[in-house]
């Protein structure tokens, strides 16, 4: 009876926490929405010396309260998993622990108090929130576009890197070190900024021959920016939509089902919220 009454309990509270199918899990994906854009105003804010000396106080009480509200989500999360260590180690479990540990770190080792910056990285846990509401469909065509164009993306950046390493040694010899270009890795770097259309102006050809070759340089800049995303433009016209829910097995986890899953077609557990 314990057992049926714990493993209800787990399920109610993963269907809170994990998916935004029913009204308590959507006003959890909002609330939490919230506070993390409510965190990261405030440690944007708090790193403004005018603002961090009259509303220290405040923004200290607002960080704590979102801290402990993450905390009780954080536990939460492990206790409504099967695995819990699963999900301490995924990619999210290890965003949300580094959401925590700045705040208890810096409140007992106050020396480490640089470390508070790092609660920005709560931004990330927006793309889970994301994830789960109505955004689902545009994600998943944007991620299978992005696989399938991940070979002619890798091609495309090693034909870029072998075209700044072969620039900047003509660079190095064309100019050499009394116009700035000391080394080959410096005649990369400046073909890289060159090439991305960047131009810091940090170093800039002298010679006549040198400046032709930043032009031609500059030029093919525009169409190398164009390459990559009609590579993934195209990949994302020929992809059909992927029209998932926000269901999450609570059993191994497995978070991309099709509307109409009633079993994970992972591990066969019963979907929450599947059941009639």
């Amino acid at each position: 009876m314990n057992a049926m009454l714990s493993r209800k309990l787990r399920l109610k509270l993963h269907t809170i926490i994990y998916e935004a199918d029913t009204p308590a899990g959507k006003l959890f994906d909002i609330i939490l929405l919230i506070l993390i854009v409510i965190s990261v105003l405030a440690v944007i804010l708090e790193s403004v010396a005018s603002i961090h000396s009259r509303f220290g106080a405040e923004l200290l009480l607002i960080e704590w309260i979102i801290t402990v509200f993450f905390t009780v989500e954080y536990i939460g999360r492990i206790l409504a998993v099967p695995k819990p260590l699963k999900y301490i180690t995924s990619f999210y479990g290890i965003i949300d622990l580094l959401s925590l540990l700045p705040t208890y770190v810096g409140f007992f080792y106050p020396s480490f108090h640089f470390l508070l910056s790092l609660r920005s990285v709560r931004l990330l846990r927006v793309f889970r929130i994301l994830k789960l509401i109505h955004f689902i469909g545009a994600s998943n065509t944007l991620v299978v576009a992005l696989r399938r164009s991940k070979t002619k993306i890798a091609v495309f950046m090693f034909t870029v890197m072998v075209i700044c390493i072969i620039a900047g040694t003509i660079m190095f010899v064309v100019e050499g070190p009394e116009n700035g270009f000391t080394n080959i890795p410096i005649g990369i770097y400046w073909s890289v900024v060159t090439l991305t259309t960047v131009g810091f102006g940090d170093i800039t050809p002298q010679t006549p021959l040198g400046q032709l070759i930043s032009t031609v340089i500059m030029i093919m800049g525009y169409g190398i920016i164009a390459v990559p995303t009609g590579i993934v433009t195209t990949e994302m016209a020929r992809s059909r939509v992927v029209h998932s829910n926000t269901q999450v097995c609570p059993e191994c986890h497995e978070n991309e089902h099709p509307d109409n899953a009633k079993f994970c077609h992972r591990c066969g557990e019963l979907l929450n919220g599947r059941n009639g």
